[in-house]
């Protein structure tokens, strides 16, 4: 199968469109929040690569083109933004204040973590960036000597959890206005929890496509000032 697989080019980019189909497919189907289509995709990949035998190289040979997507995605979301540019320059401070707050949130709530457990400087710095969207995060982890495998998976299992828990956290506050949900899910979970956003609303999403952005930009610059700290 390891022969088979390593002939095909596209065979790690069928896998993977193939698995998170299946993942959207069970969540339509069941409607549990746990059947996230990524974290579905996720595991199945992992089950078909063990049982068949596949190293991650091999699998990795297609399904590394896919990873091109992630930047022209990231773009498209700013078209939501753009149709709430209004709404967006109405509350401009309440926006900048609720990023900048949840930026904050992240960090600290890392360091105190890190002290918490005992964890080095490589791993904590490998964690700061773990709210902001992959192509950004993975950048900052290198740049101050994490570990980017390790960015990159706490950077998917804090969306994939935001995206679960954000219907559960929103009726649990009753938090119901749109422009907040937006921002907390694009502010602590990023893309995926955009994707999120987007099935709530509108502004929901342009929110959320906002705080990507804005948020990505200022863990750059706060990740310098306070990886030091540990």
């Amino acid at each position: 199968m390891e022969e088979l697989a390593g002939t095909s080019l596209y065979f790690g980019m069928l896998l993977s469109v193939g698995a998170y189909l299946l993942g959207v497919w069970l969540k339509n189907k069941t409607g549990l929040l746990i059947l996230n289509p990524l974290l579905v995709a996720i595991l199945a990949v992992i089950v078909v690569l063990k049982i068949c035998g596949i190293s991650y190289e091999t699998y990795n040979r297609g399904g590394e083109y896919l990873s091109y997507f992630l930047t022209p995605a990231t773009v498209c979301l700013a078209i939501p933004l753009y149709k709430q540019l209004e709404m967006l320059l109405n509350n401009k401070l309440a926006v900048g204040a609720s990023i900048l707050t949840g930026v904050a949130g992240s960090a600290g709530s890392i360091y105190v973590m890190a002290k918490g457990f005992g964890l080095n400087h490589e791993i904590y710095v490998s964690l700061l960036p773990k709210s902001i969207t992959t192509a950004i995060g993975m950048g900052v982890s290198e740049e101050m000597g994490g570990i980017v495998t390790l960015t990159v998976v706490s950077i998917i299992i804090t969306g994939i959890l935001g995206n679960i828990i954000a219907d559960v956290i929103f009726k649990i506050l009753k938090i119901e206005e749109p422009m907040a949900r937006g921002l907390a899910l694009g502010t602590s979970a990023h893309a995926i929890g955009t994707a999120k956003a987007l099935e709530l609303g509108e502004v929901e999403g342009a929110m959320s496509s906002l705080a990507i952005a804005v948020a990505g930009i200022l863990t750059v610059v706060v990740v310098p000032l306070i990886s030091g700290m540990l």
